[in-house]
């Protein structure tokens, strides 16, 4: 686990139901596993700790660029969750010979994807692939261990996160 660092006006700030920013709340969803400390590949669990922002992913075909730093999400986009492959954890190209999840998905999840770095850029294996701030599927339906927020409310955090911000989880 991450050492504690001073809250920063800028940090999204986690608690069980809401995300705190900049001064507001916004209804969140967390992974099935509740917020932990010991998260695993699998669990389900949102980890706990200080975590950077290092990435935004979006779909160019389906939304304007949220920031000038965002990346599009191309057709044979993936992102590898099997901890058997050397790319563990990292962004791959399809065709991929091991386990991977669809970036470009045809529901609206991973419309906008802002990336933190749990368990990145050296991913230890079996501690859980990435978690991802991303679109819920419904009010408090729990996630894989990412969080989900509405959809208006992901774009208002994109539009307004910077290079200091980070993802605190406790």
């Amino acid at each position: 686990m991450r050492h504690s660092l001073p809250m920063q006006a800028t940090d999204l700030v986690l608690t069980p139901t809401h995300l705190r920013f900049l001064g507001r709340r916004f209804p969140c969803s967390i992974g099935r596993g509740g917020v932990r400390s010991d998260k695993r590949e699998g669990d389900g669990a949102t980890p706990r700790g200080t975590h950077r922002i290092v990435g935004m992913l979006y779909r160019p075909d389906r939304m304007a660029r949220p920031a000038d730093w965002a990346l599009p999400i191309g057709p044979c986009d993936l992102w590898s969750d099997d901890p058997a492959d050397p790319d563990y954890n990292l962004m791959v190209r399809a065709p991929h010979a091991f386990g991977h999840e669809r970036l470009r998905r045809a529901d609206p999840l991973y419309d906008l994807v802002i990336l933190t770095d749990w368990n990145w850029p050296c991913a230890a294996r079996g501690r859980g692939s990435a978690i991802f701030i991303h679109q819920w599927r419904r009010p408090h339906f729990p996630t894989e261990g990412c969080i989900g927020l509405r959809r208006d409310h992901l774009h208002w955090i994109a539009a307004r996160i910077r290079h200091a911000t980070r993802l605190v989880a406790s």
